[in-house]
């Protein structure tokens, strides 16, 4: 299994759609818009979810950050 930090956990909450293909179109998205350190840390965690499989990424505690 795949571990996340904190960090990483809450990044994939911003990009949490219903679907790990779903997340990762919204990051790839927005990686270009992202600075350099942020850029890096989310490709690296963007990474490990494209390892992931679908059963293994259903498990993951991430909850769809509110939208206030």
């Amino acid at each position: 299994m795949t571990k996340l930090t904190v960090e990483e956990t809450n990044l994939l909450s911003i990009y949490k759609t219903g679907s790990r293909q779903g997340l990762i179109v919204a990051m790839n998205a927005a990686l270009p818009f992202m600075d350099g350190e942020m850029r890096d840390f989310a490709a690296r965690t963007l990474a490990k979810v494209e390892r992931m499989g679908e059963a293994e990424f259903a498990e993951l505690p991430i909850y769809a950050a509110d939208e206030a």
